[in-house]
């Protein structure tokens, strides 16, 4: 943990029990920061999760029940009574369930407990697109060139044709990547428009439309912001997501190899005026669109996620700040008690998201037992792991089980750190995508830090298996059968005809 967190004297905090709202690997990283802090950590649980870190580390445990086990996490009646259960005096919701839920932030502050998050109406702000949207361009800050069919139907084919090429049409209902369509010639914008239409109807029962100007290989950058409920708010610098699948990030870095110092400033900068117009309160995150038009650099607002990242432990490796213990600090009402200029930066640090799914046939997830669980470890090596020996990895939630994360002085050195990690790191019953991080951050492109967020779609050689020759397979066999118990003890039997001779020698 951060020798940050070291300091904080939580004595005449109002509360002295904090419930996570969470699983996983989030929920064993919030209660280890609880626990240190000297303050007594609870956790909900789904029967599915019972062999789980985050039950060994809490103090309290409440089971929850529910349909199905994401029903479970998602129920804020079940959660709220857990609260009251242990005599929760906050509420930690993590990230995903019901972290960005307005409805459930406003009732854990009706019932008098502390939400350790922004306030439920700056979830309904800046957690709806449109609405944050607007807020940012009215507030003067970059947005993407756009016509939003919503602002005034009858003009709305005017308006996009007025934009820039090329342009990216999007279902305002929509999601996944589903409906959307890049336009490059200006005779083919209405019919594109009619086609996105139908198939925002067909998708999602919503045919309304929003175009803006389309940017080639864009890479995403995301600010890491906190805010306190005093008005002060600072950014703890950049992150760069541009390595996704599926529209989900894979790896994340800081600082972003795409910036120099002055653009690091001005995006850095932007995110804070952001929040601090928003009057933002606790950890939140600016993203953008990031990237190059006629030779000049470019950025423009995309959203703000309204709690802590999956990406956070990052941030913390390189400002030597326990993000989750500022946002507890925030939610007992503290101030920040630093300005911007006391926020510094050294070295540089990679998160690798391990993932129960076999890259070479589409990032399909996969499932089994947790027969064995190797952690790497040593010098700049930090995992947030979620799993046991014992366990499973089941269909029930997300994919994601752990997070590798590296630091070194420099990218090359963490680069390098990875690989070794990303080799010694063993997960038996369940096949994972270490194997394929690893021709990641060994393709020369990743190397160059010169990638975008179709850089995989652009790259599938990256997602594939390599062959095996035949000499390699029939050892590895050779050595699975010799490793197996039954196999070894038929092996080592003597034959009946042999055994029948009994000690006779010539």
């Amino acid at each position: 943990m951060s020798s940050h967190m070291t300091t904080i004297d939580t004595s005449s905090w109002p509360f002295d029990t904090v419930l996570v709202a969470n699983r996983g690997e989030i929920a064993a990283r919030i209660l280890r920061t609880i626990k240190a802090l000297g303050l007594k950590g609870a956790v909900v649980y789904h029967s599915a999760d019972r062999k789980t870190p985050a039950l060994a580390i809490a103090d309290q445990a409440v089971e929850i029940t529910g349909e199905t086990p994401v029903a479970a996490y998602l129920d804020a009646a079940q959660i709220l009574a857990a609260a009251r259960q242990v005599g929760a005096g906050a509420i930690h919701p993590g990230y995903g369930f019901l972290s960005e839920n307005a409805d459930f932030c406003r009732a854990v502050t009706d019932a008098g407990i502390a939400f350790v998050g922004p306030t439920p109406e700056q979830i309904e702000l800046m957690g709806d697109k449109v609405r944050a949207r607007a807020f940012v361009e009215k507030a003067g800050f970059p947005v993407a060139p756009s016509a939003i069919e919503d602002d005034d139907p009858a003009t709305f084919l005017e308006r996009a044709r007025a934009l820039p090429l090329p342009l990216l049409i999007k279902p305002a209902a929509g999601g996944g990547g589903k409906g959307m369509r890049v336009v490059r010639e200006a005779d083919q914008l209405e019919s594109e428009i009619e086609r996105a239409r139908s198939e925002g109807q067909r998708y999602f029962g919503d045919g309304r439309l929003y175009v803006e100007k389309f940017i080639e290989n864009p890479r995403h950058i995301e600010v890491q912001v906190l805010g306190d409920a005093h008005g002060n708010v600072v950014h703890l610098f950049e992150r760069e997501c541009s390595v996704q699948r599926r529209f989900q990030k894979i790896v994340e870095e800081t600082p972003s190899p795409a910036l120099d110092e002055k653009l690091r400033n001005e995006i850095c900068e932007t995110a804070a005026g952001i929040a601090r117009s928003a009057g933002y309160r606790n950890a939140g995150t600016v993203e953008f669109i990031f990237g190059e038009s006629g030779g000049e650099a470019e950025f423009y607002f995309l959203e703000t996620n309204t709690r802590l990242q999956v990406e956070h432990p990052v941030t913390e490796e390189i400002t030597g700040k326990d993000l989750v213990a500022e946002q507890l600090r925030i939610a007992a009402g503290e101030k920040l008690g630093y300005e911007q200029q006391d926020i510094t930066a050294s070295g540089h640090a990679i998160e690798f998201r391990i993932y129960a799914e076999d890259a070479a046939a589409g990032f399909t997830p996969t499932t089994g037992p947790v027969l064995r669980w190797k952690v790497p470890t040593g010098e700049g090596i930090r995992m947030d792991d979620g799993i046991v020996e014992g366990g499973a990895v089941t269909a029930a939630f997300d994919p994601m089980l752990a997070k590798l994360v590296i630091r070194g002085a420099d990218r090359e050195e963490a680069r390098a750190r990875a690989d070794a990690a990303l080799r010694d790191l063993a997960l038996l019953g369940c096949k994972t995508n270490t194997a394929f991080l690893r021709r990641l951050l060994n393709h020369p492109a990743f190397i160059a830090g010169d990638v975008h967020t179709g850089f995989l779609d652009a790259n599938p050689d990256i997602a594939a298996e390599p062959e095996l020759s035949e000499a390699t397979l029939h050892k590895l066999l050779a050595t699975a059968a010799l490793t197996n118990r039954p196999m070894r003890d038929n092996a080592d039997l003597t034959p009946d005809l042999h055994a029948a001779i009994g000690h006779w020698n010539n």
